[in-house]
């Protein structure tokens, strides 16, 4: 018999293999709507029917019965005992009304039998055959009766059901037990195990037990839920997908998927986060995963950061002046908006999002956006997106950018532009202080780019952001020239097309962004400007920077089997480590951020996180390692500083690095209670220096660079041992050394 990669398919009962979901709905109402009507004369409260829609779908769909009797009742506002299993249905408790929607589908079901989905059936006797094998995971305790009324219950190899959760003691959707303990009693593993739902809270059941695949049937017109919800493919029937369309999955879908994270649905109180997770970077920048379309406000914080590029303000704080160094947020390069006729910009948290689907491919570095948008005028619109950061010119970073009416035909015009009016605002403790980073210095046009220059205010850093669009369009006619527009600190570039439905509109920009850092450019304009006339296109920096992607994962990939979420967990925290420090760092004089390159909090700075990372560099990218260890020895002489300050010898490293090397961790804080100051002990955690010696030892042990120990390494390791033996004092009595004031 041929082997196939998955060998067990565990199906939910009601709407999955029978039409009993209706019924059931059908029973839950005629119970709800009853019992509500009780309370109105016995406590006068309103009467507002239970609906499918409404009640059913989200509250009890899918659940054990008791809970979703709980369920519903918590959502009105009502609170009744539990009461005990064995109830009748006449009382007045959670079991009771439960054991009574039960008589009443068990009336129905003796009444006009069980009606099944022939393609399911179908699909079951075909699995049979080819020796998959088949389990039935179901919260209702009809099951059995179910199954031996449609004649399927010799085909079934394991049932857990309603009966058997009680009996075990089992918890009930959306948890995974009913679907972990009948892929167990089939001896399968559940990578190679297929959960097949359609209900909400089976589907997160299936995704919560990392099943091979999680099969949503939609049956409610619920496929975008399911897909939110943990399903990896949506049908409305399972004859879409049938048993080619599951082996396809699990011979090639399955790797897919492991490559990359997605999201089906937009949470404005999620995106920040989410934002953070989709950043694209080479280790020179990275750019947070925000909107083109939108600005830094409660949801959004669209962020772009430099390798080591840090700026230091003074703040009042209370009755003192407090100085900090931050990581800088740069000039935002992603901005892209239109507007239909002589309406106001398309605002993304303004209008009704349809459908939305964001893929971070990590192979590749590519992050793909497609959402279908509906305006107040009900216009929609579909705009699909793409961006990537430069893997061979690491300075380079593109986008692509597509729009298509699908139900009308107007005029629209486009905006790209260039803004510098950005602070540091992505951590809402910092607001207070002062987060003015950037001060402009010019932007204009010169050789059909558009450019923008700023300079950080006290580091006196020139930042130079040039970019070129490229238009191209199918049934659309543009009207006129770029328009170029210079404000206050932005650049914008501004076009007009004559739309036609379902006709599209598609920009390239291509962005180049060079610093005056020291090991960067002299001149940042004119290099910025310069890679932008090299006669590069967006499709060939894009090829050549997913070639360079794939030599690093050909070096770095950790393949794992029987845990697909472990897999896809690894692989996502492997490219984020890349496009923080990644081949190109062998040139920066910049270390490892406790947030990598894609936000503000702990003010980018560095700490001892090298300790964890560095391994993986060791061998892989030993150039890439040295550089993270010389970052340290260009700052040895203000390590040494650190230590004579405090009355050591050797030298001491600051817990928190930025620019320089001297410690960036407050001593003192305001509490805002007290409204007292009172003494920061973080700079006490001395174990950095530890750190660093350890790693220039495990560098050496790795690649026995002798050259880099002897002009750097060794010098680091003997005055860290220096100072840690000025550190430790001798105690007489005990004969011990100690070691105080540590944190």
């Amino acid at each position: 018999m041929e082997k196939y990669k998955f060998e067990a398919v565990i199906f939910d009962l009601d709407g999955v293999i029978t039409k009993t979901a209706l019924v059931h709905s059908a029973a839950w109402k005629k119970m709800f709507d009853e019992y509500l009507m009780a309370r109105e004369k016995k406590h006068n409260e309103p009467f507002r029917e239970f609906s499918h829609e409404n009640d059913y779908l989200p509250y009890v769909d899918g659940k054990p019965r008791y809970k979703g009797v709980e369920s519903f009742l918590q959502s009105r506002g009502i609170e009744i005992p539990f009461g005990d299993p064995s109830d009748s249905p006449e009382m007045e408790t959670v079991c009771g009304l439960g054991n009574m929607k039960n008589k009443a589908f068990n009336d129905v079901l003796d009444k006009d039998g069980v009606a099944v989905y022939e393609s399911t059936v179908s699909l079951i006797h075909e699995l049979k055959e080819k020796g998959i094998h088949v389990g039935v995971a179901s919260s209702s305790k009809n099951c059995q009766a179910v199954l031996e009324k449609t004649g399927l219950i010799d085909l079934i190899e394991t049932r857990v059901d309603g009966v058997v959760s009680a009996n075990i003691d089992l918890k009930g959707k959306p948890e995974p037990d009913i679907f972990t303990t009948a892929s167990d009693n089939l001896c399968i593993p559940y990578d190679k195990a297929v959960v097949v739902e359609d209900a909400v809270s089976g589907v997160q059941s299936g995704k919560a037990g990392n099943f091979g695949l999680v099969l949503g049937i939609a049956r409610e017109n619920n496929s975008k839920e399911l897909k939110i919800n943990g399903a990896d493919i949506v049908v409305e029937d399972i004859s879409e997908i049938g048993f080619e369309g599951i082996s396809q999955w699990f011979e090639k879908g399955l790797e897919e998927d492991s490559w990359s994270i997605s999201y089906s649905d937009y949470v404005p109180e999620k995106e920040k986060i989410r934002e953070t997770l989709l950043t694209v970077g080479n280790g020179y920048l990275g750019t947070r995963g925000a909107f083109e379309e939108t600005k830094a406000g409660e949801s959004n914080y669209p962020g772009t950061y430099i390798a080591g590029l840090y700026n230091r303000l003074v703040s009042k704080v209370g009755d003192r002046e407090v100085e900090n160094e931050d990581f800088v947020n740069i000039p935002n390069w992603l901005p892209i908006q239109f507007k239909i006729g002589n309406d106001n910009w398309i605002e993304i948290n303004e209008t009704e999002i349809l459908n939305i689907e964001r893929i971070l491919d990590f192979r590749t570095g590519v992050l793909y956006r497609s959402i279908h948008i509906k305006d107040k005028s009900g216009r929609e619109v579909l705009i699909k997106s793409e961006r990537f950061a430069c893997m061979t010119n690491p300075h380079m970073i593109g986008l692509s950018y597509e729009i298509t009416p699908l139900n009308f035909s107007d005029a629209i015009t486009i905006r790209s532009s260039l803004d510098g009016n950005i602070i540091n605002d992505g951590v809402a403790r910092y607001r207070q202080l002062n987060q003015q980073h950037l001060s402009s210095l010019e932007g204009g046009v010169e050789e059909n780019t558009s450019f923008l220059v700023v300079k950080t205010t006290q580091s006196d850093i020139n930042i130079a952001i040039a970019s070129k669009l490229s238009v191209s369009e199918s049934g659309s006619n543009i009207n006129q020239e770029f328009k170029v527009s210079t404000g206050d600190s932005s650049v914008a570039t501004e076009f007009e097309i004559d739309a036609q439905q379902n006709s599209s509109v598609k920009i390239e920009k291509l962005v180049s962004i060079y610093t005056s850092q020291k090991w960067n450019s002299e001149n940042p304009r004119t290099d910025a400007i310069n890679d932008l006339n090299s006669g590069d296109n967006y499709e060939l920096l894009k090829s050549e920077s997913a070639k360079a992607w794939k030599e690093i994962w050909n070096k770095i990939d950790i393949q794992i089997e029987g845990d697909r979420l472990a897999q896809k967990l690894l692989r996502m925290h492997l490219y984020h480590l890349m496009l923080s420090f990644s081949p190109n760092n062998k040139n920066y004089d910049a270390s490892i951020t406790a947030r990598g390159l894609h936000g503000e909090a702990y003010r980018g700075h560095i700490f001892w996180d090298e300790i964890f990372i560095l391994p993986l560099y060791n061998i892989q990218f030993p150039e890439v390692a040295k550089s993270a260890l010389m970052y340290r020895f260009n700052r040895l002489d203000a390590a040494r500083s650190y230590a004579k300050e405090h009355g050591y010898e050797g030298a001491m490293f600051p817990w928190q690095s930025g620019s320089d090397g001297r410690e960036e961790t407050q001593v003192v804080h305001l509490n805002p209670v007290t409204n007292r100051w009172g003494p920061d002990f973080s700079s006490f955690q001395r174990h950095v220096s530890l750190a660093i010696a350890y790693n220039v030892w495990q560098y050496f042990h790795v690649t026995e660079d002798l050259e880099f120990m002897e002009n750097y390494g060794a010098e680091m390791f003997f005055e860290i041992c220096r100072f840690w033996a000025s550190k430790a004092i001798f105690d007489d009595k005990s004969g011990r050394y100690s070691v105080n004031n540590v944190m």
